[in-house]
């Protein structure tokens, strides 16, 4: 078992250094505030959410990652505060995040425009006592339990309206150096992702509403990578959704996931999520999928505005 953790653990650490280094969401559209710091005061009300996300599982050392969320505008909606705070584990190592975010809103004829800057502190670890390496005396392998904290700041802007929403961010500009170990030579950094999403909705029916919605992510030297996912909602209650995730192995390319969603605004205030993804990459032999569930509460007008605009959109 401590041979497949190491095993496990180190093979995904690796194609994390080169890949995304940031936790991934199925249910985007639901912590857009993790992504993009314009986005902070966006729902005209005081919002509180949280993820929990178990990726491949029966796979040893797999990624899970839970995220609690805060946001809410000041200022009549001229300004707009927030608040991440997130874990994330893989193999044998594990990161703790907090970011806050401040919003600048300005009122446009069409819509809304953010313009937020993010400060963040990220808390790695490591228990490579855990691991059974098969090689030693090399200094860029740490022994024991190791652990680092650095600082980044981001930047984004988020323009919405009742019909549709577009962003872009780096929410971590600095390319700290990430090493736990003593060698001087440094191996692994942070790297700037790059974030576009955008997403509009419509109606079919007097009851039934399309909302298509994307999200890319650029990291250099990596893949592009996508989330497009399709919504229908209904009684402007109820959602189900598809979402197909791009990327995940260079050889096949038929993708990383194709997901299912499902969505319910139980109350004016209270709203709960799930998602359940397929794995289509190699991967897909040894993990039986991953599961995610979302629940959001949010206060009405906490922004001291006239009008409430219900968080299942922008």
């Amino acid at each position: 078992m401590k041979k497949l953790i190491s095993l496990t653990g180190l093979i995904l650490i690796a194609g994390l250094a080169f890949a995304q280094q940031e936790p991934q969401f199925t249910q985007f559209m639901y912590n857009k505030l993790g992504y993009n710091p314009g986005y902070a005061g966006s729902n005209d009300g005081t919002c509180f959410t949280g993820l929990i996300r178990q990726q491949w599982l029966g796979l040893d050392g797999a990624p899970g990652s839970q995220l609690f969320s805060f946001n809410m505008p000041l200022n009549d909606q001229k300004v707009g505060i927030g608040l991440n705070i997130w874990r994330n584990t893989i193999g044998v190592s594990q990161t703790m995040n907090i970011e806050g975010a401040y919003a600048y809103r300005l009122q446009m004829d069409e819509g809304t425009l953010g313009i937020g800057l993010m400060g963040s502190g990220r808390y790695l670890q490591s228990d490579f006592a855990k691991t059974d390496p098969i090689q030693s005396g090399d200094p860029t392998i740490a022994v024991g339990m190791q652990s680092k904290f650095v600082p980044n700041f981001g930047v984004g802007a988020y323009f919405s309206n009742d019909k549709f929403f577009v962003g872009a961010s780096a929410p971590r500009i600095l390319q700290n150096n990430i090493d736990l170990g003593d060698d001087q030579t440094v191996i692994s950094r942070e790297f700037r992702h790059l974030y576009l999403m955008g997403g509009l909705v419509f109606p079919l029916s007097e009851n039934t509403e399309f909302q298509p919605q994307i999200l890319i992510k650029y990291v250099q030297n990596a893949p592009l990578d996508a989330d497009l996912n399709m919504n229908l909602i209904f009684l402007k209650k109820y959602s189900v959704g598809a979402s197909y995730r791009f990327g995940g192995s260079t050889e096949q390319g038929i993708g990383e996931s194709v997901d299912i969603l499902l969505g319910a605004q139980l109350t004016e205030d209270f709203m709960i999520g799930f998602a359940y993804d397929v794995t289509l990459s190699e991967l897909r032999t040894y993990n039986n999928g991953t599961i995610e569930a979302m629940v959001r509460y949010c206060i009405k007008g906490g922004g001291g505005g006239d009008e409430y605009l219900n968080p299942r959109f922008f």
